[in-house]
């Protein structure tokens, strides 16, 4: 590899961190704004909380805490408020009755359809301009994104590594 080449190369890392760092702090802040419109009085990790039990449910909260990497008391909480507001319902686990799986309610599913559409309707109209085959090739790599972050945190949590 050329000089010029590990220099383009640091080059790209160094803008990736600082657009993934950009986007990541954008989507805190959507999130605290979706969050309150689920209900007033949810914060913003309410909101990824029932968009995961919705697409991956339903799970036990321990699933949650070692998907999302959370701390286990801040997902307790939170989940609580979910099952308190009416948003997620608790029943027991079916491969063991003594555990609890959570799934968001009726009325938690129907919030976040709505959250949902229109967020997908918004992401259109920002996006109108790209190919749909840009928009996939971007869904795509961000997939790929989110599998290497999903292996690393598994692999934290199976040494009890720090990153």
């Amino acid at each position: 590899m050329s000089a010029e080449d590990e220099v383009d190369a640091r080059a790209a890392y160094v803008r990736l961190e600082r657009e993934i760092g950009l986007l990541l702090r954008r989507s805190r802040a959507i999130s605290a704004r979706l969050a309150g419109e689920l209900h007033a009085d949810l914060d913003g990790a309410a909101y990824g909380l029932l968009a995961l039990l919705q697409d991956a449910g339903p799970l036990r909260a321990s699933d949650v805490v070692a998907r999302l990497g959370l701390d286990k008391s801040t997902v307790s909480r939170q989940l609580a408020t979910l099952v308190d507001l009416g948003l997620v319902d608790r029943a027991a686990d079916p491969t063991d009755g003594r555990a609890q799986v959570l799934t968001p309610s009726a009325e938690g599913s129907a919030r976040l359809a709505r959250i949902r559409e229109v967020r997908r309707a918004r992401w259109e109209a920002d996006l109108a301009d790209w190919p749909a085959s840009d928009v996939a090739t971007l869904a795509e790599l961000l997939a790929r994104l989110n599998g290497i972050g999903e292996a690393r945190e598994a692999e934290v949590k199976d040494r009890g590594a720090v990153l």
